[in-house]
């Protein structure tokens, strides 16, 4: 397929992409305005989460008004009572970075989901893995009637890979993964077939010493309670949202399902949610670091300002490199 860029015919494996990736809280947001607000790019979103629509404050979505006028996609694009896959997403956004490109502008892929960035831009085809409904039923009343804690045991003797990126009480990746190596006895990585990829990627990590890092996400958490994160929970509750839809295993969520449901005092829901997310950024480093694409900048306020420079010249290389 053959798409057209100005006057000129440019092959689909051949449009240069840049991605910026890291763990949350790093200030991967603050990084892709000021590179897509000085080379005329467009941000495709890769958060699992921001695909949601009624889920803003736990999800530290952009407002609007803080966008600098900046087109973004893949934020707002189902409802939190649907069920969002990584095929889907690769499905929706792929044919989005070809389309930036053509109007000569800059496709830049923000997100800290690895699953999403690896399955779009290494091409990642989901369509061969086996499914049976009747073992995924069975795995349903499990985790219902046990606890998913029962599934991420049971997982982590199976593909212990798997399990340390997939939180303990993600229901439906837990359910997934397990029906996938129980049915083909093979690891939940070599299920998907890789493809040629359309995309030539740029890839940026963005990382920060642990201890700034942690307080970072602290002080994030504190700022979405103040900003009403409980009003929004308590909101999809009453949209009919339950704790078993998947955007409702998102941190911040799922804690404080379980205080408004009595479940929890306010406080210890609080710190649970800190727990959680300081462990995700770990997770989130250790998947990102295990790709020797990366290329890592430490973000500390002066210093990332004055490196700008020397980024947005290796991002317009690498954009010329390949036109």
């Amino acid at each position: 397929m053959v798409y057209v860029r100005g006057r000129e015919r440019v092959r689909e494996r051949s449009i240069p992409i840049v991605c910026l990736v890291g763990p949350t809280a790093v200030g991967k947001t603050w990084l892709s305005l000021e590179i897509a607000e000085r080379l005329r790019g467009e941000i495709v979103s890769a958060d699992s989460m921001q695909v949601y629509r009624k889920m803003d404050i736990g999800t530290a979505k952009l407002p609007f008004g803080e966008r600098r006028g900046i087109t973004h996609y893949m934020i707002d694009v189902v409802e939190p009572t649907e069920v969002f896959t990584a095929y889907d997403y690769t499905t929706m956004a792929r044919p989005l970075l070809k389309e930036i490109y053509t109007r000569e502008k800059l496709p830049l892929l923000v997100g800290g989901t690895g699953l999403y960035v690896r399955a779009l831009v290494d091409h990642l085809d989901f369509t061969k893995a086996a499914r049976d409904e009747v073992l995924r039923d069975r795995l349903g009343k499990i985790a219902e009637e046990q606890g998913a804690e029962i599934l991420h045991g049971q997982l982590q003797q199976l593909d212990p890979d798997a399990a340390a990126k997939i939180h303990p009480n993600d229901h439906k990746r837990l359910i997934r993964a397990l029906e996938i190596v129980t049915l083909t006895g093979k690891p939940l990585a070599k299920n998907y077939d890789r493809r040629e990829s359309p995309f030539i990627p740029l890839f940026i990590g963005l990382t920060m010493e642990r201890t700034e890092l942690y307080a970072r996400i602290d002080k994030r958490v504190d700022e979405m309670i103040e900003k009403g994160l409980v009003q929004e929970v308590e909101g999809l509750l009453a949209y009919g949202c339950t704790a078993q839809h998947t955007s409702m295993q998102a941190i911040g969520y799922k804690e404080l399902v379980e205080y408004i449901h009595g479940q929890m005092n306010f406080e210890d829901a609080v710190a649970k949610i800190k727990q959680a997310s300081r462990r995700y950024a770990k997770r989130q480093l250790s998947w990102f670091r295990a790709d020797p694409r990366i290329q890592w900048y430490t973000f500390a306020e002066g210093d990332m300002i004055q490196s700008i420079s020397d980024l947005l010249d290796q991002i317009q290389h690498h954009m010329a490199a390949y036109r």
